[in-house]
């Protein structure tokens, strides 16, 4: 991606929120009123802009009045943007709860700053290009390393699932169908790992045994196929549909985060909702940083602290948003962790489905 089209990503995500989030609350430029009436319904002005339909009392028609359009609507969102960002970074449940209560004209709101970290994140990732290098000939040794080790530690596994079979069978007690299941399954996985040594991807990837099972495996399958078939346009399409479809991650983590509150009268799916959408906003954020940190030969110790500081993000987010206690926003947390890869698993489950179809 050329810098001229990273810019225009960034540009494109601004004018997103923009359109999200209008000047509502901000200051108003000083603008004319020479006009009586509002060129676009005929109410009568009252001020520098229609109190009917909203629209500035005076039209600019010069060139260079199109283009301060333009770059107000992209860059003026900013002005907010710098006082949020700060407390999205360190005092996300601040922010969080202020937006809630109504103290809102300062910061971006959150489906506002979510489209435009969408644009920021998926910008940066195409700038850097595909984290998957295939055929690259520098990584061969350690892959061949590791495969060999996940090759011994099958056949390891075969071997003790053939042993426990073996003393089923000659008596020692055991479910002799469930362990000659254990056993097919580990010579598949042994004969999986061995196709792939050799340079070679499995034709499937899942098996099921019931006729409950077999659709879904089906599916997995297929999605499995045309991954084989061109996996540098698979990455591609799963890049392009997460990216179409990055906001479903915010109604798929709702319902996990409802759960660490079910019964309380105090928080609703609204507030629920506003705390995902800032922390996935910042969860992006911080994925775009590290991976620019990265490729870039940032500090390992820099990028091992923004590591480590997600989980804090979230304790420091779930203890001020909801006012809790220390020991009730510790356990939440590792919740939070865990309902996040439940979330991440779901959402790329979905892509690889849509990329399948």
């Amino acid at each position: 991606m050329s810098g001229t089209d990273f810019i225009g990503e960034i540009a494109q995500g601004a004018m997103a929120a923009r359109a999200a989030e209008p000047s509502h609350g901000e200051g108003r430029d000083p603008g004319h009123t020479d006009e009586s009436a509002c060129l676009n319904c005929g109410t009568a002005l009252v001020g520098r802009h229609c109190h009917q339909c909203g629209q500035a009392a005076h039209v600019h028609k010069t060139l260079s009045a199109f283009f301060h359009d333009l770059l107000h609507g992209v860059f003026h969102f900013e002005g907010k943007v710098w006082r949020t960002l700060p407390l999205l970074a360190w005092r996300p449940g601040q922010l969080t709860r202020e937006y809630i209560d109504g103290r809102r004209a300062s910061y971006v709101s959150p489906i506002a700053l979510f489209l435009f970290v969408v644009f920021l994140t998926f910008a940066v990732f195409n700038m850097l290009g595909s984290p998957i290098a295939f055929n690259n000939q520098e990584d061969s040794k350690g892959f061949a390393q590791g495969m060999s080790e996940a090759e011994s530690e099958a056949v390891k596994g075969l071997r003790l699932a053939e042993q426990r079979l073996a003393d089923a069978r000659s008596g020692k007690g055991g479910d002799v169908p469930r362990l000659e299941g254990e056993v097919e399954n580990a010579r598949n996985a042994v004969a999986m790992i061995r196709t792939a040594k050799g340079g070679q991807l499995p034709e499937q990837i899942a098996l099921a045994d019931s006729g409950a099972e077999k659709t879904a495996v089906a599916a997995i399958n297929r999605a499995w196929q045309h991954a084989r078939a061109n996996p540098e346009l698979t990455i591609y399409k799963l890049q392009n549909s997460a990216y179409k479809y990055s906001w479903l991650m915010i109604p798929l983590s709702v319902p996990f985060l409802w759960l660490l509150f079910p019964f309380s009268r105090r928080f609703h799916l609204y507030d629920h909702t506003v705390f995902v959408t800032y922390s996935l906003s910042f969860m992006l954020l911080l994925l775009a940083a590290i991976s620019l940190l990265t490729v870039w030969g940032g500090a390992g110790l820099v990028v091992g602290a923004l590591f480590f500081y997600a989980p804090l993000h979230m304790y420091r987010h779930v203890r001020d948003a909801y006012a809790l206690s220390r020991f009730g926003a510790w356990w939440r947390t590792w919740f939070l962790a865990l309902f996040a890869l439940l979330v991440l698993g779901l959402f790329a489950t979905i892509m690889t489905l849509l990329v399948a179809v």
